[in-house]
């Protein structure tokens, strides 16, 4: 199931934030295989785009930093940015998943939050003529 996936490249990523060490192979291992290439592309498409990832974070978060986000919800906010900019998973696609993702490892408040920032998400890349 590719919410399998999208957990594991939310974990990754979410590691990634702490650590910049290579990954231990256990990770990998939690997911099975057929499902493993999906977390790969949404994870190596973070990495490569990281910088430009913040940064549209950054532009976007009203009375916020990035370094004041919860980390569960900024690694959220990465992996959908990541999905919807990079991936080209459909913007409700991606923005559901997290949501649902965010009712398990995160607060109660946090789907509101990224909902908003997603939103927020979506319309600014309208603007830009991406994801129309």
């Amino acid at each position: 199931m590719r919410r399998d996936s999208r957990i594991l490249a939310f974990k990754l990523i979410f590691e990634r934030l702490f650590n910049s060490q290579p990954f231990d192979e256990e990770l990998w291992q939690e997911i099975k295989d057929k499902d493993k290439p999906f977390a790969e592309q949404i994870f190596e498409q973070y990495q490569l785009h990281k910088t430009q990832i913040q940064q549209k974070l950054s532009s976007l978060l009203v009375g916020y930093s990035l370094d004041r986000v919860h980390k569960v919800d900024l690694a959220l906010l990465c992996e959908a940015i990541t999905e919807i900019d990079f991936v080209k998973t459909p913007p409700a696609v991606a923005i559901n998943e997290a949501l649902e993702i965010a009712k398990i490892f995160s607060s109660a408040e946090s789907p509101k939050f990224l909902n908003g920032v997603l939103s927020s998400v979506i319309k600014n890349n309208a603007k830009e003529g991406e994801n129309v």
